[in-house]
């Protein structure tokens, strides 16, 4: 991600100063550093972890009884039931964590692992690139922080704010630099926690408003800003990841002290030269000088030793199955069309010569034939009558046709 890159910082003259036409103070490299969001969220976590208080259930919870279990034979579970009588709670089960009454399954301990270990160099990185954003105006907008009235970013003020005592003047302070909106907004956004927080000690919650950085140990300024919600302060030399990107998040608002920002080297070194107070640590390089990659790709240079675009496009034959695919079985046997044409053919002349011979049984008969087969019927169902003797039922025989 790109960083600042202006090389003067001018420094903001407070109400009293004596004005000096200063050529302004050179940006220190530490603002350019990569930043690396991926970084400063997990260092922040981790970091976040180590301001867990620990808790536990009491460890007495749920035990508080001389319960024994009745056994078996008795028709009930066997788990530990009170003893005595004459109460609701005698025989009731105890102990379980089904149990009314009872203990908790697995009660938390207060031996659990809470805090983290975190590796030096993982959070003098995270550090610096924390620092490298709050340099980049777009990302300070982006976490939130109203500073369209800043003069610019970063934005560093007299030494003459670190001599005051009193709130007032701090609140006139942020006023001059247009820093008090910022301040405002967090002043504002005081409200009580959502849930049961509200019990535990930390009933309110805030937005967060600037930081505030000085370079002089010991300074009043501390006492002048801890009244304001939202504003922080911190040395120069004890700068912090919860601090900086609060909740993880990039863009702190952060206001300098000019001694402040002339101890930043000093403190977090260059990109060649080990800083004075942490030792062995040079600030990160960005792995890429140019991060254009489309115009680094289709230059001249490396377009000149890369392969050229194949543009023939070979498909792959799609596979098919030869007991479902003809043309699969084709190409596997050529005969097999020759085959299944001379099958075709000889089912359909098997299905004429079928139709011709029942055409030919089913031919209607001459008038002459149809005559003779209707007298011979005739002459059937005559014979039938005659053949059966039905004078014992007339109604029969009138039906028949017998009798007229």
């Amino acid at each position: 991600m790109a960083t600042n890159t202006r090389p003067l910082v001018s420094v903001k003259a407070l109400e009293g100063d004596m004005a000096t036409d200063a050529a302004g103070l050179a940006l220190a490299e530490v603002f350019r550093a990569p930043i690396r969001p991926d970084i400063v969220r997990f260092a922040h976590r981790l970091l976040s972890c180590n301001k867990r208080q620990p808790y536990a259930v009491s460890p007495k919870a749920g035990h508080q009884t001389s319960a024994e279990s009745w056994g078996t034979g008795r028709a009930v579970s066997r788990i530990p039931r009170v003893p005595g009588g004459g109460t609701h709670r005698a025989g009731q089960g105890a102990f379980g964590n089904m149990c009314r009454g009872g203990r908790m399954f697995a009660p938390t301990k207060v031996w659990r692992k809470w805090h983290r270990r975190v590796n030096v160099q993982l959070r003098r990185v995270a550090v610096t690139s924390a620092l490298a954003a709050t340099a980049v105006p777009a990302l300070v907008l982006a976490r939130g922080h109203r500073i369209e009235t800043v003069p610019e970013m970063p934005l560093v003020i007299s030494d003459s704010a670190e001599s005051i005592e009193k709130t007032s003047q701090a609140i006139k302070i942020l006023k001059q630099i247009g820093a008090y909106a910022d301040a405002e907004k967090a002043k504002d956004s005081v409200g009580i926690r959502a849930g049961k927080g509200k019990m535990r000690n930390r009933r309110y919650v805030n937005r967060k408003g600037p930081l505030i950085v000085y370079g002089t140990e010991g300074s009043k300024i501390v006492k002048a800003f801890r009244n304001l919600p939202g504003v922080d302060v911190a040395n120069v030399e004890r700068l912090n990841l919860l601090d900086l990107a609060p909740g993880g998040h990039l863009g702190r608002f952060v206001i300098w002290t000019e001694s402040a920002f002339k101890k930043l080297e000093e403190v977090y070194g260059t990109f060649d030269a080990p800083s004075l107070k942490k030792k062995g640590f040079v600030l990160p390089r960005s792995k890429m000088s140019n991060a254009d990659l489309g115009r680094i790709i289709n230059s001249d240079e490396v377009q000149s030793v890369v392969k050229p675009i194949n543009k023939e496009i070979k498909l792959r034959e799609k596979r098919r199955n030869p007991l479902k695919n003809a043309a699969a079985v084709l190409k596997l046997n050529p005969y097999f069309g020759t085959a299944r044409k001379m099958a075709t053919l000889a089912e359909a002349a098997r299905v004429k010569a079928r139709k011709e011979k029942i055409a030919s049984k089913r031919t209607k008969l001459s008038p002459e034939e149809a005559a003779k087969v209707k007298a011979a019927g005739k002459a059937w169902y005559k014979t039938m009558i005659s053949d059966s003797d039905y004078t014992e039922f007339d109604v029969f025989s009138k039906w028949l046709g017998v009798s007229q």
